[in-house]
């Protein structure tokens, strides 16, 4: 066993003490236990039968003794210190021991009455563990306390880190299983230290606990020489502290000092930053805890070791109902934890049991910080008008519309300066997304070397970039679910990098929209902008709109997805969003210039309605059917339709064409299958249940079949949009090597119009020569025709 040398003198533990930690880490083992095998005889009054054991044995012990001598001493510290703290379990399957404490605390029973703190509700605490109708074995958020899943793993980390952003006076600890320690969003994570405020942020304790192996391999950093790690550490800008031992009273003294060596060097770095004023970079602790996989279990099971292997990651003894041996083995390791010390005859924790645990809200499943919406505020999001572009006609003006949407940030960046509950993350794109205006409020947070060339760097700001999208969205998700709000700015194609963590994210919501005793949050907000349409010079490799379909695949109560075609549009629809609660809305918009189609009194409508007719856009008169329906959802999609409009005003003036345009895609789908979806009375009123219907989108077609298969006029639906054709080219060549385009548009209306293919082979025709002119033209002069990129709006 060793444990660096404290930097400051700490009291050590008295054997009073020392026997109080290991009587509730001995609980908490027993607990933990006991929720993997028992579904009877909770206290063991009777001999161990067959009966009393589940019939399917789930969960994970080989890393919950480790969980629990954590969760044991930060209740000592936090007890003893007053502490605000808050803990994220970032081990895989660390369920059963985050739920023993949570019962030995009273925060459990609290929460869920009918889990009492006595034999009665240990039965239940027991029986419900991975069992149907029960909890998972996750740190899941059914947990008091919790706010990460420890289901997929490299999260736990930056999760931490956007917990304690703006959160100067709570502690954020953060256990990593060494498992998870291999993944690149936790590489990357470590390097969150160099964002962190000691001045207005938290702090985070990272744990990194080496038990040695994953499910049936070692761990990478477990088997590293401690040298090696310390020196790991160290180059993240870490000050390490290493506990390592199997002798329970000689690892509860090491780290009950490592604990309180932590907690002084954070105090100190806190108190030069806040009263010294000293600015220069920390290096924060970071403890390093070794301990034995499954330690306290089964030391051998069937002639093979288990303590201390990849054995012991699920269920040691595997046929407790059939096997005899396993049976006694069990009962025997269930004794080993001397319940009759820990639990009086009704089954409640003696008094030396609970002598560590905090009082109130400082337990760590009673934080309020775990479940963010009770510390929710408002944000002061100005009247739109402010912000809004004049728009006296349609196509008149035009601007870039996530510029505009910069301003009304730079609003809300400064109008939170004091509460400081709203942050914009990124990956290096804040600027190059037109959002720089919310640098005259706030500027990008930096911890590390400062050089007089660097621009909007300050060690105070709340404007976050990092390369690494991962840590993004766990900085942003840690700072939500704690009760803050917050944006996440990206370039579309790359978006998909957070694709796995964003599921993990609706699920959490899904789940939590059920517990009645979870306050709803912030919603997750995305920007997704430099989209597919505009890359004129990153080509290719930056061509991607899928990310919507991914999120509409997901839980309909949860996700909302919004294609603003304009300034005043992505102004309404931000607003919408960043009020909204429990949502991951994503909004694509452009960053270039565009036209300015409607004022912000009517952008409020039509966002409010989500699909609508642009009146003025098309040719009906009231008098009869539409011939023809041009339906848009994207902004470069409804430009392209509009000009299509006004080629067929032109060519075809009998043509009765209606304009449709899409702001919320989920319009689209069935009113019983998301709640903002039509029903079929209204999709057939709005598209016709009978008329061609020609529809310019964003991103995939296939999506719009998808949404819209069931919908009577489905066969009469066709979709332009990207086909996986890119390259590096002109923003029109762009919609024409997609089909997406003005002259392409008309050639679907006269090819689907009954009728037209015969009047109107002459328009059809020039259509087509239009296209071929436009291949000649760019490469011989590298821009557009000018009859496109001089094109204006005269309906």
């Amino acid at each position: 066993m060793s444990v660096d040398t404290p930097q400051a003198s700490t009291a050590e533990l008295t054997d009073e003490e020392l026997k109080a930690l290991d009587a509730h880490w001995r609980a908490a083992n027993y607990l933990a236990v006991g929720q993997i095998y028992l579904m009877a005889n909770p206290l063991l009054t009777e001999p161990l039968r067959p009966e009393h054991i589940k019939p399917r044995l789930l969960g994970h012990w080989g890393t919950s003794p480790g969980l629990n001598l954590v969760h044991t001493h930060l209740n000592r510290v936090v007890k003893a210190r007053g502490q605000d703290a808050l803990c994220i379990w970032g081990p895989g399957h660390g369920g059963p021991a985050v739920l023993a404490n949570s019962w030995l605390e009273g925060s459990y029973s609290e929460t869920y009455p009918d889990v009492s703190r006595d034999a009665q509700g240990m039965a239940r605490l027991f029986k419900q563990f991975s069992f149907p109708g029960g909890v998972p074995s996750h740190v899941a958020p059914e947990t008091p306390g919790s706010i990460h899943e420890g289901g997929e793993l490299g999260y736990s980390l930056s999760h931490a880190y956007g917990a304690a952003l703006d959160n100067p006076d709570l502690l954020v600890a953060c256990v990593i299983g060494d498992g998870e320690a291999e993944t690149g969003p936790l590489a990357a994570s470590w390097h969150s230290n160099k964002f962190l405020d000691p001045v207005h942020d938290g702090a985070v304790l990272p744990i990194l606990h080496l038990n040695g192996y994953k499910i049936a391999n070692p761990a990478v950093l477990a088997r590293l020489p401690e040298s090696e790690l310390d020196a790991l550490l160290r180059g993240y800008g870490h000050s390490p502290i290493h506990v390592t031992g199997d002798d329970p009273m000689t690892v509860h003294r090491a780290m009950a000092a490592a604990m309180d060596d932590a907690l002084e060097r954070i105090a100190a770095i806190q108190s030069s930053a806040r009263e010294g004023g000293v600015s220069e970079r920390s290096h924060w602790p970071v403890i390093v805890l070794r301990t034995p996989k499954g330690w306290t279990g089964p030391a051998e099971v069937d002639g093979l070791p288990v303590e201390g292997t990849w054995r012991s990651h699920q269920v040691p003894l595997s046929a407790v109902r059939d096997n005899p041996e396993h049976l006694r083995q069990l009962e025997q390791w269930l004794h080993s934890y001397k319940p009759e010390e820990l639990f009086d005859e009704h089954g409640r924790p003696r008094e030396h049991v609970l002598a560590c645990i905090p009082e109130g809200a400082r337990r760590l499943g009673a934080t309020p910080h775990a479940n963010g919406g009770l510390l929710l505020r408002e944000l002061p999001l100005p009247p739109l008008e402010r912000f809004a572009v004049p728009v006296d006609k349609p196509g008149a003006t035009l601007h870039e519309p996530t510029r505009v949407l910069g301003d009304l940030l730079e609003h809300v960046m400064r109008h939170t300066s004091h509460q400081r509950n709203f942050r914009i993350v990124g990956p290096d794109e804040t600027a190059s997304n037109r959002l720089q205006a919310v640098f005259d409020a706030s500027g990008k947070a930096w911890q590390a070397q400062l050089l007089p060339v660097d621009e909007h760097l300050e060690r105070h700001g709340r404007v976050m970039e990092i390369l690494s999208e991962h840590t993004c969205q766990g900085w942003l998700e840690g700072y939500l679910l704690t009760g803050r709000h917050g944006l996440f700015s990206c370039y579309e194609a790359f978006v998909h990098i957070v694709d796995s963590m964003v599921n993990q994210h609706i699920k959490w919501l899904r789940v939590t929209r059920k517990l009645p005793w979870r306050a709803p949050i912030a919603s997750l907000n995305y920007l997704l902008t430099s989209h597919v349409w505009r890359q004129d010079h990153n080509g290719f490799s930056h061509q991607d709109p899928g990310f919507v379909d991914h999120i509409l695949n997901k839980s309909p109560e949860a996700v909302r997805v919004y294609f603003p075609p304009d300034a005043n549009t992505l102004l309404s629809v931000a607003d919408h969003a960043l009020r909204s609660r429990d949502y991951v809305n994503v909004i694509v918009a452009g960053k270039q210039p565009s036209y300015d189609w409607l004022s912000m009194e009517q952008a409020k409508v039509h966002c409010a309605r989500g699909a609508g007719i642009w009146d003025w856009a098309g040719t009906e008169d009231g008098t009869r059917d539409p011939d023809v329906v041009l339906a848009c959802a994207g902004d470069v999609p409804t430009q392209e339709v509009l000009a299509a409009a006004q080629l067929l005003r032109h060519h075809l003036p009998q043509l009765a064409v209606r304009v449709v345009n899409v702001v919320d895609i989920a319009r689209l789908l069935p009113s019983e299958e998301h709640p903002h979806g039509m029903s079929d009375f209204e999709y057939d009123g709005l598209f016709t249940p009978d008329k061609p219907v020609i529809f310019a989108y964003h991103g995939y077609p296939w999506l719009i079949h998808r949404l819209a298969y069931r919908r009577t006029g489905h066969k009469n639906l066709h979709v332009r949009g990207y086909k996986e054709i890119g390259t590096t080219t002109t923003p029109f060549d762009m919609v024409v090597r997609n089909d997406l385009d003005r002259y392409r548009l008309v050639m679907d209306v006269i090819d689907r119009v009954p009728g037209l293919a015969v009047r109107a082979a002459a328009v059809r025709q020039s259509m087509e020569d239009a296209r071929l002119r436009h291949h000649a033209w760019i490469r011989e002069h590298g821009t557009d025709l000018p009859e496109v990129a001089d094109w204006t709006w005269n309906g």
